[in-house]
C-alpha cells in the first residue's frame, strides 16, 4: 500500500555517488546518484551540490529534483552554463563513479503536497521540479490533481519534453511549430482553461520567463496569494 510519508529534517552534506549520466540535449546533463540514507523529500524540493578543489576552494550550486522520492537515485538536470564552473565541471568532467557532496533536502514554499489541484507554468530547465510532482501524482495514483504547462525553445531543447506529454502536459514551443501550433508563448485564451478550478499555481524558470508567467496566471484569473514561484539565472528567453 502505497502511504505519503513526511520528508525528514534537513540532512548534513553527504555523498553522492554518480550512477548514471546521460545527455537529454545539447546543454544539459542528467545525473542520477545515490546517496546512502537519504531522507524522504517533497516534489519541489531541492539539493544543494559543492565541488571542492584540491586547494580547498568549494563551489556550489543548488539544483531542483527530479525523482520521486521512492526512486532509489536521486536525479538531477544541470544546464550547462558558459564559463560555469560547477555546471561545466559537472557536463565535462564528472564521471559514473565519481562521488559529490551534496546536501539537502531543502525548501518548505515550493513544494506540492499532493492534495492541492495544481498547475505548474514551467519554461526550460524549470520543468524539473514538475517532473517530480508528475512523477509523485503517478505513483499515488494522484494525477488528475496536477496539471503541467511547460515552454521551450523547441522540443529538441525542452528537457523531459516525451515524459511531460505522457502526464498530458500541454506544451508551448517559441522558436519551433509544433502539432498544428505556431511558434510562440502560451496566451491567456490557451492558459485559461488549464487555471480553471486549481488552488495553486507553480511557476518555475528563468527571471524573464518567471515574470512573464506570474502575469499571465493573474490574467488567466488566479489570485496572487495562490501562484509560487521559483525563479533563477539571468534574465533571459
Amino acid at each position: 500500500m502505497t502511504t505519503d510519508v513526511a520528508p525528514a529534517p534537513m540532512a548534513a552534506w553527504s555523498d553522492g555517488r554518480i550512477i548514471e549520466k546521460d545527455q537529454p540535449t545539447a546543454n544539459t546533463v542528467r545525473l542520477r546518484l545515490h546517496v546512502d540514507d537519504r531522507p524522504h523529500h517533497l516534489p519541489g524540493q531541492h539539493y544543494i551540490l559543492r565541488l571542492r578543489a584540491p586547494d580547498g576552494y568549494t563551489a556550489q550550486r543548488s539544483y531542483s529534483l527530479a525523482s520521486d522520492s521512492d526512486d532509489p537515485l536521486l536525479e538531477l538536470l544541470v544546464e550547462r552554463q558558459p564559463d560555469g564552473e560547477v555546471s561545466e565541471f559537472l557536463a565535462d568532467v564528472a564521471e559514473v563513479g565519481d562521488v559529490l557532496e551534496l546536501r539537502g533536502p531543502i525548501g518548505r514554499w515550493f513544494v506540492w503536497d499532493t492534495k492541492a489541484r495544481i498547475l505548474c507554468l514551467v519554461g526550460g530547465t524549470g520543468v524539473v521540479p514538475a517532473v517530480a510532482m508528475a512523477r509523485t501524482a503517478r505513483r499515488l495514483g494522484r494525477t488528475d490533481l496536477l496539471r503541467i504547462a511547460a515552454m521551450g525553445r523547441s522540443r529538441d531543447d525542452l528537457a523531459y519534453a516525451a515524459e511531460l506529454e505522457r502526464h498530458g502536459a500541454t506544451l508551448a514551443f517559441t522558436r519551433a511549430d509544433a502539432d498544428g501550433r505556431s511558434a510562440g508563448p502560451f496566451t491567456a485564451d490557451e492558459l485559461a482553461p488549464l487555471v480553471d478550478g486549481v488552488d495553486l499555481g507553480y511557476v518555475c524558470g528563468s527571471a524573464r520567463f518567471a515574470s512573464y508567467a506570474e502575469d499571465l496566471l493573474v490574467a488567466c484569473g488566479l489570485d496572487p496569494a495562490a501562484i509560487r514561484v521559483e525563479r533563477f539565472g539571468p534574465t533571459g528567453d
